[in-house]
């Protein structure tokens, strides 16, 4: 057991750049933390960090084997776990990659209903708006719409994200209402960063890709709908953002006739990790909570 509480402190180490933050984050003292890492040192016979008063950074041979040091812990925590459960209780700590807005809105609450059913379970969540290999960066499940694949991944759909224009009427009424997709470049828009200011549409003879030039960027989508609520612009935004504004009229759908297409919301797993009980739980209850959210 030496050797995997060694790992883990490695991994907390790299993971958080410093000694007394991995310290924290495992539960113990820095000069244990510093111990197990310096004896894998000495175990592989080179170091793993470069040290000084300022910064501590990995090594070439420490990025070499940060990742296959996190995969061999993963899955002895995963086996360890396995042979040590009892009834049904879940017993696994799973690094989660996750969207901003979505989790700030719905994955919050799917997340803590999920740890309140399985409290043996540790959670590391990490909100990241770019597309990430989970293999490579050491997530268990990837959270996102962005349709990137990775080797020795697989995605699993979870559900279908629907997407709109919309504005407030004071801004219809002082600026009026595009006819057509080519009339955003005449009006102030509101742009999501993660997908860009080309927005793309379904026309009547097909696709229909517009290049805007936003007033507002964000990776937010609550600070977007806001704006939009405020007047300041036309928005593109996720339904589950604006649905409430929508039902009271301080939002209004616009470019009714050219929907925005659907992106899907899904979860990309190492292939190692695919079949863990935790991973699947988590899954079922994702993929519920969602369907009935958005």
């Amino acid at each position: 057991m030496d050797i995997l509480v060694n790992l883990q402190a490695f991994l907390a180490t790299a993971d958080a750049a410093g000694f007394s933050a991995a310290a924290r984050k495992l539960g113990v003292s820095t000069s244990v933390v510093a111990k197990r890492v310096t004896q894998l040192e000495a175990r592989i016979g080179t170091p793993l960090f470069h040290r000084s008063t300022r910064q501590l950074r990995l090594t070439e041979a420490g990025q070499r084997y940060v990742h296959r040091a996190r995969g061999v812990v993963t899955d002895a925590t995963d086996l360890l776990s396995r042979m040590g459960e009892k009834g049904h209780d879940l017993v696994d700590h799973l690094r989660i990659k996750a969207p901003t807005s979505l989790t700030v809105a719905r994955l919050a609450d799917a997340f803590s209903a999920f740890q309140t059913q399985n409290p043996k379970l540790k959670l590391d969540i990490v909100l990241i708006d770019r597309p990430v290999d989970p293999v490579t960066e050491g997530f268990d499940i990837a959270i996102g719409a962005f349709p990137h694949s990775f080797g020795g991944v697989v995605d699993e759909p979870l559900c279908a994200l629907k997407r709109l224009l919309c504005a407030s009427p004071a801004y219809l009424k002082k600026h009026g209402a595009p006819k057509h997709p080519r009339d955003l470049v005449e009006h102030r828009c509101l742009s999501f960063l993660p997908t860009g200011p080309e927005w793309v549409f379904d026309g009547p003879r097909g696709r229909i890709s517009i290049q805007v030039s936003p007033l507002l960027s964000s990776n937010e989508g609550h600070v977007l709908a806001r704006s939009a609520i405020a007047g300041n612009g036309i928005a593109l935004l996720s339904h589950y953002l604006v649905a409430d504004a929508l039902r009271d009229g301080t939002l209004k759908p616009v470019l009714r006739d050219f929907p925005i297409p659907e992106l899907w919301v899904k979860a990309a797993i190492p292939e190692r990790r695919r079949n863990a009980a935790a991973v699947q739980a988590l899954l079922t209850l994702l993929k519920t909570s969602l369907a009935r959210s958005l």
